[in-house]
């Protein structure tokens, strides 16, 4: 197959773990890849630009694509979330007479945006990948063939942490971009309480950190290290104990993947999360990781993990098995491809 992938963008977590990861394992088994990012990120703009002639130079970016796309003939168009951040479908439209099979991938809850526009991009579509059930039950009345696809980590690259020393400072650790710290404040009061009791660090990796002095953090040793791509994976393996939290009444996070709560099983930590949408699904409470509510369970949680490195330890064993077996690029690939592969013949026979 000849596939082309339109991406919102490099350094985007949709494309590093939903696009990218697979493009080596996809040319391995024979198959001609080629990727379209997004000139700036879709949902950004260069600063040096400004916001105006940034969104021009992702339209200029994106015609050079679809003239390339005219010419070379491909098997598979495979559009990522949305091609514009905005009302109109009209890329979408031309992208799909390029190639035989469309499909549209979506990890995000991105129709709560533009509805019209999400459900008319559905319509279009042979083949609607959704990256967890609660995607797909709201995809489905727009397009049948909607098959679950999780977002997943690479096994071989998420390599299990080190032993750390019985009697070393536990850390808390979370990962994400700048404008998800904001979630913090769902476990911000259970860990000032857990500072004023017992000695750990909590670090916090993203882009930017204005938004942590909002966080009512008090007491709590803060440490900020500034995301790098090239560093992340070696971050997360730092931590003792990985945090996912989420707003429970917000619709916007029941649609989340779970990416940075796979982060951490990945490489064999302990996790604490709110049992939003799909991360009640990845977790089973005491056996691979815990599930908490309110303050009180976040307290709950999180306390016996950063008293005992041995149940540390054992927890994060049960959580990387999990994560190799069910959530890794290495099991799924082999589906993906049965799915484009399987779709694409049917409607090359008319099916």
């Amino acid at each position: 197959m000849k596939i082309l992938f339109l991406t919102s963008g490099v350094r985007m977590p949709t494309t590093r773990f939903r696009v990218l990861p697979y493009v080596p394992l996809l040319r391995a088994a024979g198959h001609s890849c080629t990727v379209a990012h997004s000139i700036p990120d879709k949902y950004g703009h260069y600063r040096v630009l400004g916001w105006r002639l940034s969104q021009q130079l992702k339209h200029v970016t994106r015609y050079w694509h679809l003239f390339r796309a005219c010419v070379a003939r491909y098997d598979v168009v495979w559009i990522e979330r949305e091609i514009f951040n905005n009302p109109s479908a009209a890329f979408e439209e031309r992208f799909r007479r390029v190639a035989p099979l469309c499909v549209l991938d979506v990890d995000d809850g991105v129709f709560l945006r533009f509805p019209e526009k999400f459900h008319h991009i559905c319509r279009l579509s042979d083949l609607v990948f959704a990256g967890n059930p609660y995607l797909k039950e709201y995809i489905e009345p727009h397009n049948a063939n909607t098959v679950v696809v999780p977002t997943c980590i690479d096994a071989e690259a998420y390599r299990s942490r080190p032993t750390t020393e019985e009697n070393a400072r536990p850390v808390i650790g979370w990962i994400g971009t700048t404008g998800n710290l904001q979630y913090l404040a769902v476990a911000a009061t259970a860990i000032s309480r857990l500072a004023s009791e017992l000695d750990f660090e909590l670090r916090l990796i993203a882009p930017e950190d204005d938004p942590i002095a909002e966080l009512p953090l008090d007491g709590v040793d803060v440490r900020y290290i500034r995301w790098n791509p090239r560093t992340e994976i070696d971050e997360i393996r730092r931590f003792d104990i990985g945090i996912m939290p989420l707003r429970m009444d917000h619709e916007w996070d029941k649609y989340k993947c779970g990416l940075k709560l796979l982060q951490y099983m990945g490489v064999g930590l302990p996790a604490v999360a709110s049992p939003v949408g799909v991360n009640a699904e990845i977790v089973s409470h005491g056996e691979n990781g815990y599930l908490a509510e309110d303050s009180d369970q976040w307290y709950a949680a999180l306390r016996p993990l950063l008293e005992d490195a041995a149940l540390r330890q054992q927890v994060g064993a049960a959580a990387r098995l999990r994560a190799e077996k069910d959530y890794s690029i290495q099991v799924w690939a082999p589906r993906i491809v049965d799915y484009l592969q399987t779709n694409l013949d049917r409607k090359r026979s008319g099916g």
